[in-house]
């Protein structure tokens, strides 16, 4: 039963992080040099990650037992 909730949970948190994503901006002035699109912060999807890792860890360790 907790394995159904899991993946529940999972694949809300896909679907609400998804729409998060933007496509590469166009570069603003097309011509013969080269275009530098400016940096993209990584910061959320890596808050995201150490989250669902610690939730993780937690898991096991607490089935461990």
């Amino acid at each position: 039963m907790l394995k159904k909730y899991n993946i529940v949970i999972l694949f809300f948190l896909l679907v609400t992080y998804t729409s998060e994503v933007i496509a590469q901006v166009p570069c603003p002035n097309p011509g013969p040099g080269p275009c530098n699109p400016p940096g993209v912060p990584i910061d959320g999807g890596v808050g995201f990650l150490l989250v669902i890792g610690l939730g993780y860890a937690v898991s096991k360790l607490r089935n461990k037992k």
